[in-house]
């Protein structure tokens, strides 16, 4: 019973460790704190991670590991994976490039976030859809709607 109760406090406390870290730029500490999180499938370990190996801070930078990382938090439903994810399908970083799954992404991020990162992912959101049809966005915006969190399938996000 006491393992129970310490337990989720001390994750607790490594994501905040972890989470404080990475806002600070100390992404070799970040990094040793929220491995295990995200490796448990904490979505807010897994989305920074995630930046991490995108972007080789902290860890060696590799596309795919990054895209697995993004993709099992945006499952979660965590708004910065789903961000990042749909920076990655715009800029085809380790994956095609496709308008639509970024649109569909950033989109989801930027109805579950709040102040100055819904407004960045809607910035990100609308930079897409000036690079896309009509009948494009009339595609990503129906892929959000009918998104369901926490479906992967083959490894892959629900809707992809």
């Amino acid at each position: 019973m006491l393992a129970v109760i310490i337990g989720p406090s001390a994750q607790a406390d490594a994501l905040s460790r972890g989470t404080a870290a990475f806002d600070r730029g100390e992404y070799a500490r970040a990094a040793q704190d929220l491995s295990p999180l995200a490796a448990r499938g904490n979505p807010r370990a897994l989305g920074r991670l995630g930046f991490m190996y995108e972007h080789g801070f902290g860890v060696p930078q590799a596309y795919q590991a990054a895209f697995d990382l993004y993709c099992r938090g945006a499952a979660r439903g965590d708004p910065f994976a789903q961000a990042m994810l749909g920076l990655m399908f715009d800029k085809g970083h380790g994956v095609h490039q496709d308008v639509i799954q970024a649109y569909k992404w950033l989109n989801l991020a930027a109805a579950r976030s709040q102040g100055r990162a819904r407004d960045a992912y809607l910035r990100f959101r609308d930079a897409v859809a000036s690079k896309m049809s009509r009948d494009e966005i009339v595609v990503g915006q129906r892929l959000a709607l009918s998104w369901l969190p926490g479906i992967l399938v083959n490894g892959r996000v629900s809707g992809q």
